[in-house]
């Protein structure tokens, strides 16, 4: 049986990918890939562009999501360790 190989970036690794998976995006913010599609669906993450059949994230829109949710002051809630 063939094994699948993840496909080698022709890009430096010092430039990310401007678009990424559902799954890529989805580890760029931290969070699952469920949690993800609850924060597209309710508005806190952007939707994807289409390129054709295929859903991509904006990095650069997720990075503006990311830095507009709120923090624990925001909140009320505290993180302890």
């Amino acid at each position: 049986m063939a094994v699948a190989r993840e496909r080698e970036s022709v890009l430096p690794r010092s430039l990310p990918p401007r678009g990424l998976s559902r799954v890529q995006a989805a580890e760029y913010v931290g969070i699952s890939p469920t949690k993800f599609d609850e924060l597209v669906k309710d508005g806190r993450m952007p939707l994807p562009k289409r390129i054709d059949a295929r859903a991509v994230w904006d990095r650069v829109q997720l990075d503006n999501a990311f830095a507009a949710l709120p923090d624990d002051e925001e909140t009320g809630w505290k993180f302890t360790v």
